[in-house]
């Protein structure tokens, strides 16, 4: 190899593909909202650094103040945070019974077909896309322990797929 005026030996720079994707951004974010404040789940979106949330109910209305789809869109704007409603990535109404009874392996099982179905796998494979763009994303749910929630199995999907690693933020309590 010749070597350069500097002594050293020239640098090969690397060749980027253009069917290359850009590199996805390393951590992918869930949270939950359940017995936190607007205000504490603002901090930790923001602690993070996040870009875009995600928010994957399947109803987004809310019970809870500062939660359901416009008020929350509204509050992440002046939070310099989008805003993006995946509603074909929330759980089916039989899968939400079946959480609030208890029956976590009656969920999973709904929930898992629901994924099978087309307006789930075109939502799914937006948050993909997004996610291999670099965008620091955060999916948002109700419940605050991801174990018990479906972000859960979307948050592992998108990481077995991109390799990317997740992070669940868990905001203090109220």
């Amino acid at each position: 190899m010749a070597k350069a005026k500097t002594g050293r030996p020239p640098t090969k720079r690397p060749t980027r593909r253009k069917s290359e994707k850009r590199k996805a951004a390393a951590t992918l974010f869930t949270i939950g909202y359940e017995k936190a404040r607007p205000d504490a789940v603002m901090a930790e979106l923001k602690r993070a650094k996040v870009g875009l949330l995600v928010d994957t109910r399947a109803v987004a209305a809310s019970r809870r103040a500062g939660f359901s789809k416009n008020q929350l869109a509204a509050t992440l704007e002046d939070n310099g945070i989008r805003y993006l409603h995946l509603q074909k990535l929330g759980t089916p109404d039989d899968g939400r019974q079946a959480a609030r009874a208890g029956k976590l392996d009656t969920l999973w099982r709904i929930y898992a077909k629901h994924l099978l179905t087309p307006g789930a796998v075109e939502a799914m494979s937006e948050l993909l896309s997004i996610v291999e763009s670099g965008e620091t994303v955060c999916l948002l749910c109700y419940e605050r322990d991801q174990a018990c929630c479906h972000r859960s199995r979307i948050a592992e999907i998108v990481s077995e797929r991109t390799g990317i690693s997740v992070v669940d933020l868990v905001p203090p309590l109220f």
